[in-house]
């Protein structure tokens, strides 16, 4: 694959003395933890074995060169300009951490880029973040800024914030720049303080579900639970005071929630709170190599998601029901910020044939959508990769 980008980048910018380099950003999925790490909580997320290339070189002008194997969109910027946003294309991602870059005081210089992707789109694996991990590390790293990974972990998600306009957590770009293999990353989203659980899947297998259902984030009902989020915290501190949701526990909350007067505001705090819970209890599961407590688990993750958060809809919920039917599913639910996009799955390895089968069948039967299903592996954060 390397070889293939590598004569598409020459066929396009030609070649020079100035060394090429090529870096790898992971996709991520999250076990459990949903809608909580905006809300100060605890996630689980872990990397995955496909992701974002990047292959850069520096140039001998002022420009920075934006191309991608996956669109047709290209642009040649030059550096006084990169501050101005390009409506609904995706180098808004790159543009945005140059922006954190300049905000910070480094001079950019010219480079050509070529980004090439195999996370699917708006299937909620954090192509974005995967796509910021990458662009910032690799500038990082050519240029010797000198930031290290959690500096830049952090840029990249004010990048997100600040220049695309989604109000996300921290958690994607965490995952991203700091995935273990065969890991699972337990993160405070408010301390950042963090842990590599060992995911030992053993005979189970770990099956993502694309409901090709597409949805943008800044176009979701995403922002307006981050809102709500809020209301119900002002609620709560009338009575006393939080920073965030996260630092309530379950029964904390159980004994003070009539303070929240609107009943759906009451139930997106309980949702952020319990999935907590569920966080922590997941955390267990894992450290006891118990996979089937991880599946329930997971399950209660999901219907808590629809009923109390109200971010899964028809497609999500169509493939994680018609998922549950199929013998050797332990877990199943949807997985990123929800109104379209993927499911996690655990599986027993034995029973993936027939559960692609048989949900894919249904699923198309259902909504007249084809879903898709991946096999990653579990795999390592962002890295410079060696070439010949």
């Amino acid at each position: 694959m390397i070889n293939e980008l590598k004569e598409i980048f020459y066929k396009n910018y030609g070649e020079n003395k100035n060394e090429l380099f090529v870096y790898f950003a992971p996709g991520r999925v999250n076990i459990i933890g949903e809608h909580t790490d905006y809300n100060g909580g605890f996630v689980l997320p872990c990397a995955l074995s496909f992701g974002t290339y990047l292959l850069i070189r520096k140039a001998n002008n002022s420009k920075i060169k934006f191309l991608s194997a996956n669109f047709d969109f290209s642009a040649n910027i030059p550096i006084n300009k990169l501050k101005k946003k390009i409506n609904g294309e995706w180098v808004n991602y790159p543009l945005g951490i140059f922006n954190q870059f300049i905000k910070k005081g480094k001079d950019i210089q010219g480079m050509e880029m070529l980004f090439s992707g195999n996370v699917p789109n708006g299937a909620g694996l954090s192509s974005s973040a995967s796509i910021e991990l990458v662009t910032s590390f690799a500038i990082n790293e050519l240029f010797e800024y000198g930031f290290d990974i959690i500096e830049l972990i952090k840029l990249s998600q004010k990048a997100e914030n600040e220049f695309v306009g989604v109000n996300c957590g921290i958690m994607d770009q965490f995952a991203v720049g700091k995935g273990k293999k065969n890991h699972a990353l337990f993160l405070n989203c408010e301390t950042l303080k963090y842990a590599q659980i060992p995911f030992n899947l053993n005979e189970y297998k770990l099956v993502i579900a694309n409901t090709n259902k597409k949805r943008g984030l800044t176009d979701s009902k995403y922002n307006e639970r981050v809102a709500e989020c809020k209301e119900a915290l002002k609620f709560i501190n009338k009575k006393f005071t939080i920073k965030n949701l996260g630092e309530l526990s379950l029964e904390t909350f159980e004994e003070i929630q009539d303070v929240i007067p609107d009943e759906v505001i009451r139930r997106r705090a309980e949702h952020v709170v319990s999935e907590d819970y569920r966080v922590l209890e997941a955390v267990k599961a894992m450290e006891n190599n118990d996979i089937k407590t991880l599946g329930k688990l997971m399950n209660a993750s999901h219907d808590s998601l629809k009923t109390n958060y109200e971010v899964t809809g028809f497609e999500l919920d169509t493939l994680v029901y018609e998922a549950r039917k199929i013998t050797g599913v332990i877990g199943s639910r949807m997985t990123g910020a929800g109104f379209g996009g993927c499911t996690v799955n655990i599986i027993k390895k034995i029973y993936v044939d027939e559960f692609c089968k048989k949900v894919g069948e249904r699923y198309k039967k259902i909504t007249g959508l084809n879903a898709e299903f991946y096999f990653p592996e579990i795999g390592d954060g962002v890295r410079r990769l060696v070439i010949d």
